[in-house]
């Protein structure tokens, strides 16, 4: 296929706290420039910005203004930077968090943007992190259990609260107003699609993964019903909708976006998609067998396989949730960059943080430096990776974090490069789950933010003992968003056509440290022992804990 390389394409990556648009070359993948638009209102957690009131635990929210500033100011500066004619842009694409459903009426307003409601904190957006929902999970995975839901087990046996499902009912039980009034029930990755083209396409990814859409079937009305009588049409009159497959065009750029963006009218926008499993081509990781781990805040862990298995504590298995022809799987840690940045940000004693300034070095890169020039295991410390729940393979936000091993004599280093290590058990322990299912992990790819860490890369290679490939580029999801762009333009077939030309990889880029290895083992171990006593039912302490705070808190 002779691709025209005057042509170009925009990713759009919306992530936690920003949005980042990139422009790229349709030829061959060339990154040309890229603009980030940081959220106003960040992630809402402690209190409703249009009315200072506070907020229960557990809650994160976001205000979908912010969304559209990101198309009206990142794009139109990533253009400008890349100093292309917009007259050549074919297409554009974006993805975002999931789940983060909103609640919108029938032309697709946002409650939260009608006067009325702006001062209800069920009328915003609920990022991915909002957890609040965690009873409303509950009731719906035991229910589930008890019934023989066969869809159940493709989601590893539990249902998070992070998702569509259980969202909506926290939102019908504790606003039943604001539940009745909206139309739709929809997540943000469509929505953003919506504002583009006019046209609501559910994407077939998040539907899948957090929409418990399997086999063309949602949960049944008589399902829905027993967890609540107003519950029982949630799925045909507030979610179901047109589903589009990925790489598809959902419709084209209206005049009101491409005002907004400065690209040409009526150019094709592509279906929506979730920003872990739109970074799988563009780090060429589409085959059976490669794992992809998006770290960052949190990490997604996605991979195709070439027939359907039972994952336990997946979170998800979709018939062409990545590409086409495979079966998508999903699992993913609920904190890994988040875990790092709260101990630095909370627990670090000041000394340190002078240590650095004087080093010329930021805080996370001193005390990583300061903690690798011991020898594995010298700090005598395992750390659970469970700071915001745990996502894979246990399915369970009431966990919480834990250090074995302090003494008086334990130095702030080496609590931070066992925090690091315990997110490197957490990956092992997803990966040799799958390999246990008949799912095997053949290679082990990263993209993401913590990538720039090469002790924490060598880490993960140790613990895993497997080779790790890099993604070659800063920008995986916005990457990966514009290779969708390319499709849905009709520049190549399909998407793993298109992942071969504009994807970018480094193979091999770290390798195992036998002797490493070998101590690791020895730690993992003792990892195991404690994430299953802590984990599996053995002690429920930590649930009775969060308990606690809420009964305190509310």
């Amino acid at each position: 296929m002779t691709v025209e390389h005057h042509k170009y394409v925009i990713g759009v990556d919306y992530g936690t706290l920003s949005g980042r648009a990139l422009v790229v070359r349709v030829a061959d993948g060339a990154e040309l420039a890229s603009a980030v638009h940081e959220y106003p209102h960040a992630v809402m957690d402690t209190t409703l910005a249009a009315t200072g009131a506070a907020l229960p635990p557990e809650w994160a929210l976001q205000v979908p203004q912010d969304y559209r500033e990101v198309l009206q100011a990142a794009v139109p500066a990533a253009v400008k930077a890349s100093g292309i004619d917009p007259a050549d842009v074919i297409g554009i694409a974006t993805d975002f968090t999931a789940s983060t459903p909103m609640p919108v009426i029938a032309d697709g307003t946002p409650l939260n943007e009608l006067a009325e409601y702006a001062d209800r904190p069920h009328a915003y957006i609920k990022l991915w992190k909002h957890h609040a929902g965690q009873g409303q999970a509950n009731r719906i995975n035991e229910l589930a259990a008890q019934r023989g839901e066969k869809w159940l087990a493709r989601y590893g046996g539990f249902i998070s609260s992070e998702w569509e499902f259980a969202k909506g009912l926290q939102l019908l039980e504790e606003d039943p107003e604001l539940y009745h009034r909206m139309d739709h029930w929809v997540e943000a990755a469509d929505w953003i699609v919506w504002q583009l083209c006019g046209e609501y396409v559910r994407n077939a990814c998040t539907a899948g993964y957090k929409g418990i859409l399997q086999d063309g079937e949602m949960p049944s009305r008589e399902f829905l019903a027993a967890l609540n009588p107003d519950f029982a049409d949630f799925a045909t009159d507030k979610v179901a909708h047109t589903i589009g497959a990925l790489g598809a065009s959902a419709g084209t750029l209206t005049a009101q976006a491409a005002e907004w963006t400065g690209l040409p009218e009526g150019i094709h926008v592509a279906v929506g998609n979730i920003d872990a499993h739109v970074t799988a081509p563009a780090a060429k990781a589409t085959e059976p067998g490669q794992m992809l781990a998006i770290m960052g805040t949190s990490t997604c862990h996605v991979m195709n396989g070439d027939h359907l298995a039972e994952v336990p504590g997946m979170c998800g298995v979709v018939d062409g949730g990545i590409v086409d022809g495979l079966f998508g799987y999903e699992a993913g840690q609920s904190g890994v960059g988040d875990i790092f940045a709260w101990y630095v940000k909370n627990q670090v004693p000041q000394a340190s943080h002078d240590a650095a300034a004087l080093a010329g070095k930021s805080v996370h890169q001193y005390l990583t430096d300061l903690a690798y020039e011991e020898p594995v295991g010298a700090h005598g410390l395992v750390a659970l990776d469970w700071h915001n729940g745990n996502r894979s393979v246990l399915v369970n936000t009431e966990l919480s974090g834990t250090i074995v091993g302090l003494t008086l004599a334990t130095r702030p280093e080496q609590v931070y490069r066992a925090l690091l290590e315990g997110t490197a058990f957490g990956a092992r322990t997803i990966v040799e789950t799958f390999t246990k299912a008949g799912v095997p992990v053949t290679e082990f790819v990263v993209a993401g933010g913590l990538l720039k860490n090469p002790l924490l890369m060598q880490t993960y290679c140790d613990v895993l003992r497997m080779p790790i490939s890099i993604i070659d580029s800063d920008q995986g999801p916005a990457l990966g968003s514009a290779i969708h762009a390319a499709v849905a333009a009709g520049a190549y077939p399909d998407i793993r056509s298109a992942a071969e030309v504009m994807g970018k990889v480094i193979k091999g880029a770290y390798t195992p440290n036998e002797a490493a290895a070998d101590a690791y083992d020895e730690l993992y171990a003792e990892y195991s022992q404690l994430h299953d006593y802590f984990g599996r039912g053995a002690n429920d302490v930590m649930r009775r804990l969060k308990n606690r705070r809420r009964e305190v808190l509310s």
